[in-house]
């Protein structure tokens, strides 16, 4: 690969890289082309350079935010040996998860937008939720409800870190998080089934 072929595919990631971040931040109605290629330290005419279109791009920046959770989820999962479930649950409902949505999981942001969204942006959405679901199912020790518990966890989890961002109550932002945290944390599939 030459070198002004290597530039121009290091271009094109940090364009991607930066449009991901404010997918995640802001949802998919942003950014705006202009904005995006000036923090990419690039100019708008070169915008159509490495992408057809601002559609394109939008679509490639929505399935980078949404998988890159995945590694996050799985070293969170490494991080407590002893108790993997218990460290993604940590890690997701973090006060710094909260404070950092352009690093954070995607599905928080852009849950709206995927429901009234093309098919592309929903199979996308859904196809993160499966992986998502897959991970948490895969903590549990091989349960028959370990599926169903998989999805609550991961609901409460998203719908707990929307909450607490939308929140002007610091105090209560935190709370839900830690009260959320501390509940998921004590279930298992078998304390599920037995209480429901």
């Amino acid at each position: 690969m030459g070198h002004s072929k290597a530039d121009k595919a290091a271009s094109r990631d940090r364009v991607l890289q930066i449009a991901a971040r404010m997918v995640r931040e802001e949802g998919v109605t942003r950014p705006g082309i202009a904005d995006l290629m000036k923090e990419a330290g690039l100019t708008h005419g070169g915008f159509y350079k490495h992408f057809a279109s601002r559609d394109e791009l939008i679509t490639q920046a929505t399935e980078l935010a949404l998988t890159e959770g995945t590694a996050n989820m799985e070293r969170a999962a490494r991080k407590n040996e002893e108790a993997p479930r218990a460290g993604v649950i940590d890690a997701y409902l973090a006060e710094r998860h909260r404070e950092s949505p352009g690093t954070g999981c995607a599905l928080v942001t852009l849950g709206v937008a995927a429901g009234r969204g093309d098919q592309h942006l929903k199979e996308a959405y859904e196809q993160q939720i499966r992986t998502y679901l897959g991970l948490l199912t895969d903590l549990d020790d091989g349960s028959e409800d370990a599926r169903a518990e998989a999805m609550v966890t991961l609901s409460a989890m998203v719908g707990a870190v929307l909450m607490a961002r939308a929140m002007a109550d610091h105090d209560l932002s935190d709370e839900l998080l830690k009260t959320v945290a501390d509940r998921l944390k004590r279930r298992t599939p078998e304390t599920a089934a037995a209480a429901g």
